[in-house]
């Protein structure tokens, strides 16, 4: 007979695993679990997984209007076969530079927003930008017999991509280090107000109560 496998218990479940670091370190690190979760039941340990149907909705919501203000533009600037497209080029540069500064906001101002990102990030600005159509615009412009087009957009929209998030990034991140400096400065200055406007009346209340002294002693 074979011997009845244990499944594991709490206290096996819950045990500190190692985990092995960049350069081959190795160290335990506990891992926090609900008291009132017993990780060894699969009904109670999917409690703790946050449910996925929110995220989904949002990308999928995100991914509807980034969708239809790209196919508004494509419609509005269209372009033969071996014609740059203009309309492509400044939605992918477009697109590129909004995540940039996207990436920054959610790594500061809307930290810990769930959706923010799969709504905005993968949603909109997913469904915004373009790499299909980029591709089958070089395509089509090879096929047009203007390679000089074809080649000219391939690489213009992966330059003007990559400069495109480097900017947005970097002038957000500049605006919010601005932002926090001048918040700091007007913390500082209305503490420091505070501070001399308590110094003032300690000093009133003390003239006051030097000039009653020298009011009784004159009395006197």
């Amino acid at each position: 007979m074979s011997e009845p496998v244990a499944r594991p218990g709490r206290s096996d479940v819950d045990a500190p695993r190692p985990v092995v670091r960049p350069g081959g370190a190795s160290e335990t690190v506990a891992r926090p679990v609900d008291p009132d979760v017993d990780l060894s039941d699969p009904e109670e340990r999917a409690e703790l997984r946050p449910s996925p149907w929110p995220v989904l909705a949002a990308i999928a919501a995100g991914g509807v209007l980034g969708a239809l203000a790209r196919h508004g533009l494509v419609v509005a600037f269209p372009h033969e076969a071996a014609d740059f497209d203009r309309a492509t080029f400044a939605i992918n540069t477009s697109g590129c530079l909004l995540i940039g500064v996207l990436m920054e906001l959610v790594g500061s101002v809307w930290a810990g927003r769930r959706l923010v990102r799969p709504f905005l990030g993968v949603g909109v600005l997913g469904g915004y930008t373009t790499f299909s159509a980029y591709v089958v615009d070089v395509e089509r412009a090879v096929e047009a017999d203007a390679p000089g087009t074809a080649l000219l957009f391939l690489f213009a929209s992966l330059a003007a991509a990559l400069i495109a998030v480097a900017v947005g990034s970097g002038l957000t991140a500049r605006l919010l280090r601005s932002r926090d400096r001048t918040r700091d400065r007007t913390r500082d200055r209305s503490g420091d107000g505070s501070r001399g406007g308590s110094r003032d009346r300690s000093a009133d209340r003390l003239r006051g109560a030097a000039h009653g002294a020298g009011e009784v002693r004159g009395g006197r």
